[in-house]
């Protein structure tokens, strides 16, 4: 019989022509996961050895990349300019979609990030009641553009290992992603859940494992999950809900006796209405916040690159001058490599040891090598603090006098945490690194010129000893070289702030008069000139991290459950993989009753029943929950339906459409080597009942196994099907917003289909195209 209904189903979908086959190209890798951009008929893919692909709606491929590591999710920036890949040990790496590269690594989870999802602010919701201005960004005001990473000159930046070729790109990456409000969550295989603000500030962090169950039947919050494992995360569009799906053992912590042994998949709404109410507060501060956290990274290299280029030179000078005290051991004398220069410089004999050490082992081209490198070292010091780290250093002042501005108005940032003391410490730590800036500016400007005084008059010592002519060798100044000889022979004043555990002597009268300045105010830190610069910027991000933290911990401590909805139980077989297709999708509710458009956003979670599970056995299932975003998860608002497959088809895997679509990919139970059919259905959920989901829990957990489950008869009016001339796997890639679907098949075949095209259409189109 069922064979009957497919193939008038086949008849009738070669009438209509559903869905036009756009073209069917072989692949040469087997796809795993697939994701179309929102806003660009772009379709990236992730292989089995993790490499990620990004092609064109004709399979153009743009690029591959190949992180180095497992990825586990992707999911779009709602622009579609970033790219978001989440691996196996936790990081969440952002990627330009115009060349691939990377923008930015954040380690978000110490476990695999399962799921991934990045939800824009619906300008729409806006309460009119908010009067709040939005910010306006002051800093370009004042400041020219932002200074980006540091490159040595004459190198590539793959020589320098400090910065990529496309770091020119964060700053203006940052200001993009500052124009539009929106969250990336991230879900991890151990329960927990991130927050970020424009993908890069982190903003929230919660263990669903550890917030407590609010369930409406039971009258009490003491229900728990235990071993909980992430499987997908969907935010609305409004910010005020999160729905979230993950296996794991619902416990009641009150009385063991009555728990259920069995794992299980439960849907979970969390209240996340704290993004929506304080949504200006929070632009405000992930603005300023993110590009600090960009330009600290920039006073990192530019430290790590002075240190480096001083330390090149430096180990060249010691090298070289290293052989001087050898040789004065070796002729028997006990002076010192000071006492031999001095004694030179003041008209006494040059000594045997001196004498050799400066015609034979040091030589004209040696001195002269040595001046060029740390000529050259000066050079690149001197334009690396002018161009990156005074400019980072400064803006980020400001930024931070922003912040500590906006900490002042209580009423509106301490709900978020913006606290008004850590503003004033990490805004006290950033003047002293403006300070520690300026010293290390001047502290190196006069020992460079100090060498370059002590090198000309080497350079005249040489060729006298040389008998060579002195004409063209400049004077060198006598009371400049005793400086060097006496002060920077041994020691080495820019290495010494440029090391984060060197104290540096200050004199008494110095300390004083800086214990005098804090009688006017403005400061409080008395020893900071007895730090190094290195010493300084630690001790920067160290206020940053605590500042930054209070904002973190505040709004986590916001996010709470507003209901848990069982789904159905699992096997520990089938518990074990975490594949069983799931979709998580929010419509707008055109019949809504709440005047608020924030309100007027129903959820919808659709999935796969494991057979055997609620005593279903080829089944899906469509749950949608109509209440109020910002009220605990009420039972009069949840409803749903069960669909039994064909026999013969199993479902491959599942997505929600638009306009309350769920777009079904079937395939043939196959028992023979010949290749089986597929269908790809788009069922219309407004042609199914919606029946209502009693509140029985926790007595009946599970109570989805109360709805009848329908036939899905592919001959009637559910929706549209179309025959795939494959038998097709995962991934199920859909995109609403663009109109088309794609789908892989197990032979390495990618078709790709257009969901909204007219059914009058010539049929011309399922013309296979020949584009390369």
């Amino acid at each position: 019989m069922a064979e009957e209904q497919m193939e008038e189903a086949s008849t009738a979908a070669a009438a209509a022509t559903p869905f036009q086959l756009q073209f069917d190209k072989p692949i040469p890798f087997q796809i795993k996961m697939a994701e179309w951009n929102p806003e660009k008929d772009l379709l990236a893919m992730v292989t089995d050895d993790s490499k990620v692909l990004l092609h064109r709606f004709n399979w153009q491929r743009l690029w591959t990349i190949s992180p180095g590591k497992c990825i586990t999710s992707i999911c779009w920036s709602p622009d579609g300019k970033i790219i978001a890949l989440g691996t196996e040990d936790g990081l969440v790496l952002l990627h330009d979609v115009e060349n691939g590269k990377m923008l930015r690594t954040m380690k978000s989870h110490d476990v695999a990030i399962v799921c991934l999802n990045w939800a824009e602010d619906d300008l729409l919701s806006r309460p009119d009641k908010d009067e709040f201005l939005p910010y306006e960004d002051r800093t370009a005001r004042f400041f020219p553009p932002a200074p980006v990473m540091p490159r040595i000159g004459g190198l590539s930046s793959g020589d320098t290992g400090l910065a990529d070729e496309n770091e020119e790109a964060i700053p203006q990456f940052c200001s993009a992603s500052c124009q539009r409000f929106n969250i990336l969550c991230s879900g991890g295989k151990d329960g927990c859940v991130c927050f970020s603000i424009f993908g890069i500030f982190p903003v929230g962090k919660i263990n669903i494992n550890k917030i407590p169950i609010n369930v409406e039947s039971s009258g009490k919050k003491n229900y728990q999950l235990q071993d909980a494992s992430v499987s997908k995360v969907s935010l609305s569009r409004n910010l005020q809900k999160l729905v979230l799906l993950c296996y794991g053992k619902l416990i009641d912590t009150e009385n063991l006796s009555h728990n259920c042994e069995t794992a299980g998949l439960h849907c979970l709404y969390l209240d996340t209405s704290i993004f929506f109410n304080r949504k200006n507060e929070l632009h405000q501060v992930s603005q300023q916040a993110s590009s600090i956290q960009n330009l600290v990274e920039v006073v990192r290299a530019s430290i790590s690159l002075i240190s480096k280029q001083w330390s090149s030179a430096m180990n060249l000078f010691h090298e070289k001058f290293s052989a001087l005290p050898n040789l004065i051991a070796a002729h028997g004398a006990e002076s010192s490599s000071e006492d031999e220069f001095l004694s030179l410089l003041f008209g006494t004999r040059t000594s045997p040891a001196l004498h050799q050490f400066l015609a034979s082992s040091l030589g004209e081209a040696g001195l002269k090598r040595i001046a060029k490198a740390v000529d050259s070292a000066g050079r690149e010091i001197r334009g690396v603090v002018s161009e990156h780290l005074q400019p980072a250093v400064e803006i980020i002042s400001f930024r931070l006098a922003e912040l500590r501005g906006l900490a002042r108005w209580r009423s509106r940032f301490q709900i978020i945490g913006l606290d008004e003391k850590l503003m004033d410490r990490v805004t006290e730590s950033i003047g002293m690194l403006v300070v520690q800036v300026e010293r290390f500016s001047r502290v190196a400007a006069t020992v460079l010129y100090l060498f370059q005084n002590f090198f000309t008059w080497v350079l005249k010592c040489v060729k006298i000893l040389l008998n060579e002519p002195t004409d063209q060798v400049p004077a060198a100044n006598s009371e400049l070289v005793v400086i060097f000889l006496k002060f920077l022979l041994d020691k080495d004043p820019i290495k010494q702030l440029l090391e984060a555990d060197e104290r540096i002597e200050c004199d008494m009268d110095t300390a004083r008069h800086v214990e005098q300045l804090v009688v006017f105010g403005g400061f409080t830190d008395t020893q900071f000139l007895e730090r190094s610069l290195v010493k300084q910027f630690n001790q920067l991000e160290d206020s940053l991290k605590e500042a930054f933290l209070m904002p973190f911990t505040t709004i986590s401590s916001q996010i709470h459950c507003q209901g848990l909805l069982p789904l159905y139980p699992v096997t520990s077989d089938t518990f074990s993989s975490t594949c069983t297709p799931t979709s998580i999708s929010f419509y707008k509710d055109e019949d809504s009753q709440h005047e608020d458009s924030s309100h007027n956003w129903t959820d919808y979670v659709c999935f796969k029943i494991p057979d055997g599970s609620l005593n279903e056995r080829n089944c899906i299932g469509v749950i949608k929950d109509s209440g109020n975003c910002c009220t605990a998860l009420s039972t009069s608002s949840l409803s749903g339906f069960l669909l039994h497959m064909p026999d013969e088809y199993e479902c491959v895997d599942l997505s929600l459409y638009k306009d309350n679509q769920v777009v079904l990919l079937l395939s043939e139970r196959s028992h023979s080597d010949s290749p089986g059919r597929s269908w790809m259905v788009m069922l219309q959920t407004q042609n199914v009942s919606f029946m209502p989901l009693s509140g029985t829990f926790p007595t009946n957990i599970y109570g989805l196994q109360k709805l009848v489950a329908l036939d899905l008869q592919l001959d009637t009016d559910y929706g549209k099907v179309r025959s795939i001339p494959h038998t097709v796997s995962t991934p199920l890639a859909v995109s609403a917003s663009r109109g088309v679907a794609c789908v892989f098949s197990s032979r390495r075949h990618a078709l790709v289909y257009i969901l909204d095209e007219d059914e009058d259409e010539d049929e011309d189109g399922d013309e296979v195209s020949d584009m390369e």
